[in-house]
C-alpha cells in the first residue's frame, strides 16, 4: 500500500492517480482539517486517512510513502520511514514514471517561475503541445496528459529533497542565493538541494554569472555580458538596452521585450537555451520573448496608455524585491513614478529609500506606513493617499511618457486581503485611466 504523507493540493493530486488507477493508498496529515479535505472528501478518497498527531501506526502494511514538499526532513515520521527503509519519493518522482513525454526541469532561488512559464509559451508558439506544471502552480500529477509532447516542470528544492530517480531531458539552475534556511541546516546544504537537479538531466544548461555555477560541466551555457565560447545564447550592454545573441548571431534588442532587467534578459537565455536544446525554432521562441508579459504581479507589464507604461509589481512584499524592480525600470525609464505602502516589515529599508530618492521622480505612498515612510523620502514629488484609485491617478498625472510602477515593498493586510487582490485593483484602475 501506498501512503500519501500532507493533504495539500500536492497529496491530492496523488489521491486522485492512485484512486483513477485503482492504486490502494492511506493519507495521513497532523492537520484535523488539511486544506483539501472537503474536496477529497466529495471525492470519495478518504477510504483510509489519518488525521492529527504522527503515529507509526500509520506506516502499517505501507511499502512506499509520497510526500508533501512540506513535510520536512527532521519531522518524526520521516525518521521512523528512514528506520524501517520504506521508500520515500516525491510526487515529482512518481510523475517520472508515468510521463511519456520529454521532461524539462527548472529550479533555482529566483526566477524559475519566469522561466518556466516562458519556455512553456515558446513551446506553445512552436506549435508543441506543452505541459507547464509542477512547482509554479499545478500539481504534476494533475498533469499527466497522453498528448504532452514536452512537460515543462519548475522544481523547487523541497521536491528535489524527496526525489531520488528521475528522467530529465535538459535542466536548469537559473541561479543560488541564500534561501529556506529555516528548513536547511545550512547555506552548503541548501546548494546541494539544488545541484541535484542536474544529476537527472542528459544535458545540463549552466548560467555561466552565477558564481556557484559557472564552474561546473555542462551541456549548454549562457551568459549576460560575462560571455564566452561556450555560451549558446548571449547578451551584451549597449547603452541603455541588452542585445540578445546566438552563437555570436544577432536576434534581438531588450527594448522590443515587454519585461525589463538585467535578471529578465538571464531568464530569457535560459529559456532559449533550453528550448533550443529541445528543438524548438529560433523564429517561434523569439516570437513567444517578445509577447510574454510575464507573471502576474510580478514586475507584469499591464498596459501602455496615452505613453505611459504601467507595471503591476504587487508580489515584492519586502524592500529587496522591490530594489530589484525599481532598478530594472530605471534602466530602461527617464521619468519613473512608484507606487509604495503597506504594512512594514521587519526589516531596514534605509537602501529602499536611498534608491527611491536616486532614481524615482516621485512616489505615491499608501498604506499604514506612508506617514513614516514620507519623512524618510527625498524625491522630488512625495504624495499620500488613502486608495489605490487615488494612487493610480495621481502617479499617472506625474508620468508624462514615462512609468508608473506599484511595488510596494510592504505587505497588502491593511488594505487588502492579499497581494493578488492588491495587483487586481491596480490593474483594475490603471485600465480605468482609457
Amino acid at each position: 500500500m501506498k501512503l500519501i504523507l500532507g493533504l495539500g493540493i500536492t497529496g491530492l493530486s496523488v489521491a486522485r492517480f492512485f484512486f483513477k488507477n485503482e492504486i490502494s493508498f492511506r493519507i495521513a496529515d497532523t492537520r484535523q482539517e488539511p486544506p483539501m479535505l472537503e474536496v477529497s472528501k466529495k471525492e470519495g478518497l478518504l477510504n483510509d486517512a489519518y488525521f492529527g498527531d504522527w503515529n507509526e501506526h500509520i506506516l502499517t502494511g505501507i511499502s512506499e510513502v509520497i510526500i508533501s514538499p512540506g513535510v520536512a526532513e527532521s519531522e518524526d515520521i520521516v525518521i521512523w520511514m528512514r528506520k524501517k527503509n520504506i521508500s520515500i519519493i516525491s510526487d515529482i518522482e512518481l510523475f517520472g514514471r508515468y510521463a511519456m513525454a520529454p521532461i524539462i526541469g527548472i529550479t533555482g532561488s529566483n526566477g524559475k517561475s519566469t522561466v518556466t512559464q516562458l519556455l512553456g509559451e515558446m513551446a506553445f508558439a512552436d506549435g508543441k503541445n506543452a505541459v507547464i506544471c509542477g512547482n509554479i502552480g499545478k500539481p504534476v500529477m494533475d498533469s499527466l496528459s497522453d498528448e504532452a509532447e514536452l512537460y515543462v516542470v519548475e522544481l523547487s528544492s523541497y521536491q528535489l529533497d524527496y526525489t531520488n530517480k528521475l528522467s530529465l531531458l535538459a535542466g536548469v539552475i537559473t541561479n543560488i542565493t541564500p534561501d529556506h534556511l529555516d528548513r536547511y541546516s545550512n547555506f552548503s546544504d541548501y546548494i546541494s538541494s539544488k545541484l541535484s537537479i542536474y544529476s537527472y538531466c542528459k544535458f545540463q544548461v549552466i548560467n555561466l554569472n552565477d558564481d556557484l555555477l559557472r564552474d561546473l560541466s555542462g551541456h549548454n551555457f549562457y551568459a549576460v555580458e560575462s560571455v564566452d565560447d561556450r555560451c549558446d545564447f548571449s547578451a551584451n550592454r549597449i547603452s541603455d538596452l541588452y542585445e540578445v545573441l546566438h552563437k555570436g548571431k544577432f536576434l534581438l534588442t531588450s527594448d522590443k521585450l515587454k519585461v525589463v532587467g538585467r535578471h529578465n534578459i538571464e531568464n530569457l537565455l535560459a529559456a532559449l537555451t533550453l528550448g533550443h536544446r529541445f528543438g524548438l525554432t529560433l523564429k517561434a521562441m523569439i516570437q513567444a520573448a517578445v509577447d510574454f508579459k510575464g507573471l502576474e504581479h510580478r514586475l507584469e507589464f499591464v498596459s501602455t496608455i496615452n505613453d505611459i507604461d504601467y507595471y503591476n509589481d504587487s508580489k515584492s512584499t519586502n524592500a529587496i524585491s522591490s530594489i530589484t524592480a525599481v532598478n530594472a525600470l530605471f534602466e530602461k525609464y527617464n521619468n519613473l513614478i512608484l507606487i509604495a505602502g503597506g504594512i512594514s516589515k521587519k526589516e531596514d529599508y534605509s537602501e529602499f529609500f536611498k534608491l527611491i530618492n536616486e532614481k524615482v521622480n516621485a512616489v505615491v505612498l499608501i498604506g499604514e506606513c506612508s506617514s513614516d515612510f514620507s519623512k524618510q523620502i527625498t524625491a522630488p514629488h512625495v504624495e499620500v493617499v488613502d486608495s489605490m484609485k487615488k494612487a493610480v491617478s495621481m502617479a499617472t498625472s506625474m508620468a508624462e511618457g514615462g512609468a508608473v510602477l506599484l511595488s510596494p515593498g510592504c505587505a497588502s493586510f491593511d488594505m487588502f486581503s492579499d497581494f493578488n487582490e492588491r495587483g487586481d485593483v491596480f490593474k483594475r484602475f490603471v485600465l480605468e485611466e482609457t
